[in-house]
């Protein structure tokens, strides 16, 4: 171990990296990788230019740990409720995820989903991070679908062809949710997608 590293480790953190994260997410969620500049993010974060050097090295690495964030306290929370028996029906466990999607931060849409569309084709890192937490959503639908009356008959390649089209539909709701589509307009959709289950 270095010096640099003995001192780095001896001396405590000036600022919540979980909050400074929290701001930072708000930054990229509201301009974009490209569109936030580092002087957005410092700000937002509350920190100094040689803190954050010393925390998160660059605005790439500020990025990833704010993609670790999300999937840390909405990704994982969404796949507990998921695969929770106790929260009633699976069909009940998925239909409250899909309406969850109409409350009002759904309006800044889902970073995962920004950051599917916004970095991950340019950045594997990026990309392998998005494409694990699809996966543990849609496996979490699937955990969701064997532990409903429907779901439990059916055979475990139709619970995964259902919890991939469920998740599709998931992903398009957040896009139309932040596009201003309307609660209503969502509802329908929500309702003809388990409906056809």
């Amino acid at each position: 171990m270095s010096t640099a590293e003995i001192r780095r480790m001896a001396r405590p953190r000036e600022f919540d990296t979980d909050k400074a994260l929290d701001r930072a997410m708000g930054v990229f969620w509201a301009k974009g990788y490209e569109g936030a500049s580092l002087q957005d993010l410092l700000k937002a974060m509350k920190i100094a230019r040689g803190s954050l050097y010393k925390a998160f090295t660059d605005k790439r690495s500020i990025y990833l740990a704010a993609l670790d964030r999300y999937e840390k306290t909405e990704v994982d929370e969404g796949i507990d409720a998921l695969r929770n028996p106790d929260g009633g029906d699976g069909l009940s466990r998925i239909r409250e995820m899909l309406e969850d999607v109409k409350g009002d931060v759904a309006r800044r849409g889902c970073f995962m989903c920004n950051a599917a569309i916004d970095r991950a084709r340019f950045d594997p890192k990026v990309e392998a991070k998005v494409t694990a937490m699809l996966w543990r959503l849609q496996d979490a639908i699937a955990v969701a679908l064997k532990q409903s009356k429907k779901g439990a008959r059916w055979s475990a390649k139709r619970r995964a062809a259902t919890a991939a089209h469920i998740l599709n539909t998931y992903i398009g709701l957040r896009v139309l949710a932040r596009s201003g589509y309307p609660a209503d307009g969502l509802q329908a959709i929500i309702d003809a997608s388990l409906r056809e289950l």
